[in-house]
């Protein structure tokens, strides 16, 4: 039973460490977005457009028609982005680094409900998370009485199950608010190509994680119930065959009186 709990205790803490981490990260979502490359200057010589091939004729003669003899996609930049509940950061093709911007503002304004709700579901989720690991642990190290160690296994698992069941939920959710965005969201935002990240991988090993911990918490419960039952059957088993016994004993005995 000391194993079993353990179990569910490692797991539980599991999927509670990958929420945590999958909430405040931004690789929920990653790929490339298509923008135009911009022209060169003096301070922009590679990933540009080069007008007839000096690098300041477009700023000093700007009455004059460039030509640039790139076409299709070499007139484009295919820079990388990432998104989570909270940021979608991309490449800056002009400067080092990334530059960052709120998701809730980018997703379109009938998602935008949806989106909240998510964040609300992802929250509940993790505070359930913490819920059940508390009674897991007060279960596991502060509880000698077999009856308050089964309450507190019963609460832990229906906690348990609850948040994996919300975290589920925020997790889809999530899902369908961003692919909404992709097609509906800003054009300079709108990305080529993307799929899923390891943050995305992670919320949902914690939902597995989380699951897992409540099978094992609900198998712990009902073992130690039946194993219960089947002792006191026992016991009262021996207990009517003993008073049996002694009742034939007695009447024995008032016999031979």
């Amino acid at each position: 039973r000391r194993c079993r709990a353990l179990l569910a205790v490692s797991l539980n803490l599991m999927a509670l460490l990958f929420s945590t981490t999958a909430f405040i990260t931004t690789h929920w979502c990653e790929g490339t977005q298509r923008v135009p490359k911009p022209n060169c200057g003096k301070d922009k010589k590679t990933n540009c457009l080069n007008y007839s091939g000096n690098e300041t004729a477009n700023e000093t003669n700007q009455n004059v028609v460039h030509y640039s003899w790139e076409t299709g996609d070499d007139r484009f930049l295919f820079r990388y982005f990432h998104t989570g509940i909270w940021y979608s950061c991309e490449e800056n093709i002009n400067a080092a680094g990334e530059k960052c911007r709120s998701f809730i503002d980018l997703a379109p304004a009938s998602e935008k409900g949806v989106l909240w709700l998510s964040v609300v579901s992802e929250v509940l989720y993790i505070m359930l998370l913490v819920v059940g690991f508390s009674l897991m642990c007060l279960e596991l190290f502060h509880s000698s009485n077999v009856i308050d160690g089964l309450k507190l296994n019963a609460f832990a698992a229906v906690f348990t199950v609850l948040s994996g069941l919300l975290g589920m939920v925020a997790h889809m959710m999530y899902t369908q608010v961003f692919q909404v965005t992709v097609s509906l969201g800003p054009e300079d935002w709108r990305p080529h190509s993307w799929d899923y990240g390891w943050s995305f991988c992670l919320a949902w090993g914690s939902f597995t994680c989380c699951m897992a911990a409540s099978v094992t918490t609900l198998n712990s419960y009902t073992k130690t119930v039946i194993e219960f039952r089947h002792k006191r059957k026992i016991f009262e088993q021996g207990f009517r065959e003993e008073q049996t016994f002694l009742d034939q004993e007695a009447i024995k005995y008032f016999r031979e009186r």
